[in-house]
């Protein structure tokens, strides 16, 4: 098991990406934080299908753009299991707006989850890890940060963002033996793709990928097992694309 006993804390862990890690790492030893906002029973089912597994599950509401609950939220994870070993920052929005139509309330309301979100949990959970001495942080980006996003300005700024933090952050959390990077998928099969984008659109991103077919969130999610494991313990500040080949470069 590549994660045994490391206690995982999984922000936007009810669904999608989210979910996919979450079960992924108990498999491979974890104990799991699943944090959710506003998905209770989605977020109950995965802390079911992990104890299924024969591992352990905190449930813990939170609203990762409220600094105060990103505290009370860490609190109560130490509180159970006394340390967090690594961070994964998944929880996210996008928010599809041609750029006439974004409003005030849009913008913020990416910007505050994806971005400000990403950055609070770091902010807080890095404390914990530089007392450690160790630690892994994991944030969801996306190749909008590189190329654009099909239908959202504020999106591609917020992952450009993440990118920006996990690079800044690298060479002063390294001292602690932190190790901070990005994976960046393509389009995923996700209800966010399916809730934002037409069938015709999603058969479209599947036949100009060179791989043939839209991501799964499992696909997403061995990458992200491979940042929180010893197996990146030499990689720190970096961008991992897993998008089926659309960006080469």
């Amino acid at each position: 098991m590549r994660l045994k006993n490391k206690i995982a804390l999984i922000s936007g862990a009810s669904s999608g990406i989210g979910r996919s890690t979450a079960k992924l790492f108990a498999r491979e030893g974890a104990k799991i934080v699943v944090n959710y906002f506003s998905s209770k029973k989605q977020a109950e089912s995965v802390a079911n299908e992990i104890k299924k597994i024969g591992s352990e599950a905190l449930l813990v509401k939170c609203d990762v753009s409220k600094p105060s609950q990103v505290k009370s939220m860490v609190q109560q994870v130490l509180g159970k299991f006394n340390s967090i070993d690594i961070l994964v920052n998944n929880a996210g929005v996008l928010l599809p707006k041609s750029f006439d139509e974004i409003t005030d309330a849009n913008w913020q309301k990416t910007m505050n989850t994806n971005l400000l979100g990403t950055y609070n949990c770091i902010r807080v959970v890095s404390r914990q890890m530089k007392k450690q001495k160790s630690g892994k942080i994991i944030n969801l980006s996306s190749i909008a940060s590189i190329v654009g996003s099909l239908s959202s300005l504020p999106y591609s700024i917020s992952k450009a963002g993440i990118d920006a933090i996990t690079k800044t952050l690298a060479p002063e959390l390294g001292k602690y033996n932190i190790q901070i990077n990005s994976v960046a998928p393509g389009p995923v099969k996700t209800d966010l793709l399916v809730k934002n984008y037409s069938q015709e659109v999603i058969k479209k991103l599947a036949k100009e990928t060179p791989l043939g077919r839209i991501a799964k969130p499992d696909d997403i999610a061995r990458a992200i097992l491979f940042f929180a494991s010893q197996d990146s313990d030499y990689i720190t500040g970096q961008t991992l694309i897993v998008d089926g080949g659309r960006i080469r470069r």
